[in-house]
C-alpha cells in the first residue's frame, strides 16, 4: 500500500512537472522578438540603434566593433561607407522601450536610453579650456573640467577612444606639471592621475612634461602616500613612462622616496591590492635592467629578496612571472645571492615554479638557479657553491632540468640547462636516494 501511494505520488508529480515545462515553452514561445528590433551583425535585441549613410540601422556597440576591426564597407549592403557618422536612431529606440515594457511579464527588461557618446569637437573644446584655465591658474576651473572628462571616460569604451584619440593626455600632462609643487592642489591631482592610467599612447609633449623632474617628484610623493587609490594610479602612470622612454628610468632613479616608495606597495599592496603591486614590480624591473650594482643592492637592502619569495609562494600568472623577472635582476648582485641563500623558500620554489607557470617563468626561474649555482662574479666559496647544488638536487632540480630539456626551451636558456645538468652529475652520487 505505501509503495502503491508512493508511485501514485510519483506520478502525479511528473505530470504536473511535466504541465509546467509546457506552460513555460508556451511562455517563451509567446515573446517573438520582432526582426527589425534586433541587430543585424548579433541579432540580438539593440540597446542603442544607430543608423549608417547606408540607410541600415545597427546597435551601435555591434558597428563600433566592426568598423575598429578596420572593416569600411556596411555589413548588410557591402556598400563602401561613405562617412562612418552613426545617426540614433530615437524612433525605433522608443518603439523598442514601449515593446520591452509591454512584456514585462515575461521577464524582459526596459533597455535605459543611452547617453550621447561625446564628440571629437567636445574633447578638443574642453581641452582647450583646460590649457587655458591653467595658464591662469584657476584650480577649481580646471578641476570641474578634468572631472567632466573623467565622468566621460566612465560612459562607454568609445568615450575613452574618443578623449585619448584628441590629445587629452597631452593637456592633462602639461597641466599635472603646473600644479605639481602646488600642495593646494591635491584634489586635482588625483583627479588627473585617475584620468591619465587611460592616456598612453600620448605624444611626445605629453612625455616630457609628464616626466619632467616636477612631475615625477610629485608621482613619488603620491607612492609614499596613504591613500590607495592615489598609490594605485600613481604607480600605473610610472610604470608607463617608465615602458616607454630611458630617460625617465634613469631620471626615477636619482628621485629621494621613489625606490622605497615601490618596495613599500610591494610590502603592503601584495596582498590588498594585486594591480598595484603588478605595476610597481614592473616599475623595478624596468630600474634595475641594466642598472649598476649599487641600485640593485638598494632593493636589496630594503627587504625584497624576502618579499619576492613570500609573493611567489601562491602568486598566479602574471604576478609570479613579475615577481621572478625582479628576483634574476637581484641575482646579478652580491647581496642578491646572499639573501637568496640565507631565505630556505629560495630554491624549493624555484624548482617548484617550473613547467607548472609558463616558457617566461621557466626562463627566469633556470637563470636564478644558474646565477646561484655558479656563484659567479667572482665570490670565492666552494663550499657555498656545493651546499647550493646539493639543496638543488634534493629539491629535484635535477629531474626537472631534464624533463625541460626534453620538452623543449628556448635557445636563451637551453645552454644554462646543459650547464647546470654536467655541474649536478658530479654531484648527484652524493645525493642519497
Amino acid at each position: 500500500m505505501i509503495l502503491s501511494w508512493r508511485r501514485r505520488r510519483a506520478s502525479k508529480y511528473a505530470n504536473r512537472k511535466e504541465l509546467s515545462g509546457e506552460n513555460l515553452d508556451m511562455g517563451l514561445e509567446e515573446i517573438v522578438i520582432p526582426s527589425h528590433f534586433r541587430c543585424p551583425i548579433t541579432l540580438d535585441l539593440m540597446k542603442d540603434p544607430v543608423t549608417l549613410s547606408t540607410g541600415m540601422t545597427y546597435d551601435r556597440s555591434s558597428i563600433d566593433s566592426w568598423i575598429d576591426k578596420g572593416n569600411n564597407t556596411c555589413p548588410v549592403t557591402n556598400q563602401v561607407l561613405a562617412t562612418f557618422d552613426q545617426i540614433p536612431n530615437h524612433a525605433l529606440r522608443k518603439v523598442i522601450q514601449d515593446w520591452c515594457v509591454q512584456n514585462r511579464s515575461h521577464g524582459v527588461e526596459r533597455i535605459p536610453t543611452p547617453r550621447i557618446p561625446v564628440s571629437a569637437y567636445e574633447v578638443t573644446r574642453v581641452c582647450q579650456r583646460i590649457m587655458a584655465a591653467t595658464q591662469r591658474g584657476d584650480y577649481e576651473k580646471c578641476l570641474e573640467l578634468v572631472a567632466k572628462i573623467r565622468a566621460w571616460g566612465k560612459d562607454s569604451e568609445r568615450n575613452k577612444k574618443c578623449i585619448v584619440e584628441n590629445g587629452t593626455g597631452c593637456c592633462l600632462s602639461a597641466t599635472f606639471e603646473f600644479f605639481a609643487e602646488n600642495e593646494g592642489a591635491t584634489l586635482l591631482k588625483e583627479e588627473i592621475l585617475a584620468v591619465m592610467t587611460r592616456m598612453f599612447p600620448m605624444g611626445e609633449e605629453g612625455l616630457s612634461r609628464l616626466g619632467s623632474s616636477k612631475s615625477l617628484r610629485c608621482l613619488v610623493l603620491y607612492l609614499e602616500g596613504k591613500d590607495l587609490s592615489s598609490r594605485q594610479n600613481a604607480v600605473l602612470v610610472l610604470r608607463k613612462l617608465l615602458s616607454l622612454d630611458q630617460k625617465i628610468v634613469d631620471a626615477i632613479v636619482e628621485i629621494e622616496g621613489a625606490i622605497e616608495g615601490l618596495v613599500k606597495i610591494i610590502r603592503e599592496g601584495s596582498s590588498v591590492c594585486p594591480i598595484a603591486t603588478k605595476a610597481s614590480l614592473s616599475c623595478v624591473f624596468y630600474m634595475i635592467s641594466g642598472a649598476s650594482g649599487e641600485i640593485k643592492s638598494r632593493f636589496v637592502k630594503l627587504g625584497l629578496v624576502s618579499l619576492l619569495l613570500e609573493i611567489l609562494v601562491d602568486a598566479e600568472k602574471s604576478l609570479c612571472e613579475r615577481a621572478l623577472g625582479v628576483l634574476e635582476g637581484l641575482c646579478d648582485c652580491k647581496q642578491g645571492r646572499e639573501k637568496a641563500y640565507e631565505n630556505a623558500l629560495t630554491m624549493p620554489l624555484l624548482v617548484k615554479k617550473m613547467l607548472r607557470v609558463s616558457a617566461l617563468a621557466n626562463e627566469f626561474s633556470v637563470s636564478i638557479i644558474w646565477k646561484l649555482c655558479r656563484n659567479q662574479n667572482g665570490d670565492d666559496d666552494d663550499e657555498g657553491e656545493v651546499r647550493i647544488l646539493m639543496e638543488a638536487l634534493q629539491v629535484g632540480a635535477f629531474h626537472k632540468l631534464l624533463v625541460l630539456l626534453q620538452v623543449g626551451c628556448g635557445d636563451g636558456i637551453k645552454d644554462k640547462v646543459t650547464e647546470l645538468l654536467k655541474l649536478f652529475n658530479l654531484h648527484i652520487s652524493k645525493l642519497d636516494c
